[in-house]
């Protein structure tokens, strides 16, 4: 097996534009190796304490191995997928960022009768997405609200994903939504911040789901479209489809799909108006206390 990828490497090619499919050679490599791990019927499966190091941070202070996995939806995992979770990877807890609709549809399946499955109403209706907020530049704007959204409506969840890495430290768990990408996103980035790991160690995770992603991108584009009110199109990866399909996309629903770390830089400004960072809204927002947030520090980095 060749050696895992570097940072830079994950990082060209998640800038990948989503217009552009990625080859199934650029994706063997990547997807069998640390971060991701695979996991049958689900996909964008990550450890997030084995990011790989960026130049100049190979000392600095990141999550701990074998403790904290990220995904897409559960609704299809194999029987193999589910023994690979609750036994090979220890998880003991799932935590699912979903709304009502998405929950109930498709919910998650029993992993065993030792993984405790954890949903709950969201504090306020998620919102239907709007392009307008993404048409201009990248869609910056869009993002930084649409993110900031879900730390108010998910907050519920959220606060017992603290709580459990507070009070069982010795307790692997996993957290998902829908694609593993957007609320699972933010989550991340919550808890590599409270971690302590670099700012390019956090973005990097966040753009990985371009990648992690691309084996169901035709599911997740239609799942896209239908909230945004977008009709649906069948795939057509000529040069011509390509261009005719996103002439006739909406301003903005490009952006949506696509993942940028100007747009993640866009959030975090927002979010550092707003609550003063992710540590004031974990204070500010949840409740948590000073020794709360040192512990969860602590529990993420440092095996109990």
């Amino acid at each position: 097996m060749t050696a895992p990828p570097s940072a830079a490497e994950l990082l060209a090619l998640s800038e990948t534009d989503i217009t552009v499919r990625l080859t199934s050679k650029q994706l063997s490599s990547v997807l069998s190796q640390a971060p991701f791990v695979h996991v049958e019927g689900t996909f964008n499966v990550r450890d997030l304490g084995k990011l790989p190091a960026s130049a100049g941070h190979a000392t600095a202070t990141t999550i701990r191995p074998d403790f904290v996995f990220r995904s897409g939806m559960l609704t299809h995992l194999t029987d193999q997928g589910k023994a690979k979770l609750a036994n090979n990877l220890g998880v003991r807890r799932v935590f699912d960022f979903r709304s009502q609709s998405e929950h109930t549809k498709t919910p998650d399946p029993k992993l065993s009768d030792s993984v405790t499955m954890v949903w709950q109403e969201t504090a306020e209706a998620t919102p239907h997405i709007s392009l307008e907020p993404f048409a201009k530049g990248f869609g910056e704007a869009g993002f930084a609200a649409m993110y900031l959204d879900v730390l108010k409506a998910y907050r519920p969840t959220i606060k017992l994903l603290l709580e459990h890495v507070r009070d069982r430290p010795q307790e692997p768990f996993l957290f998902h939504c829908t694609a593993g990408r957007d609320r699972t996103g933010v989550i991340a980035g919550l808890l590599h911040t409270l971690a302590g790991a670099p700012a390019d160690t956090v973005a990097l995770d966040y753009v990985l789901s371009r990648v992690g992603t691309e084996p169901v991108r035709d599911e997740l584009e239609a799942f896209a479209r239908k909230h945004a009110s977008v009709p649906v199109r069948e795939p057509d990866d000529s040069p011509e489809g390509v261009a005719a399909a996103v002439a006739a996309t909406p301003p903005g629903f490009m952006n949506v799909i696509n993942l940028r770390i100007i747009c993640w830089d866009a959030f975090l400004k927002a979010l550092e108006e707003q609550y003063g960072g992710y540590e004031g809204y974990v204070q500010k927002e949840l409740g948590f206390t000073v020794s709360d947030v040192s512990k969860i520090r602590k529990n993420l980095t440092k095996a109990p």
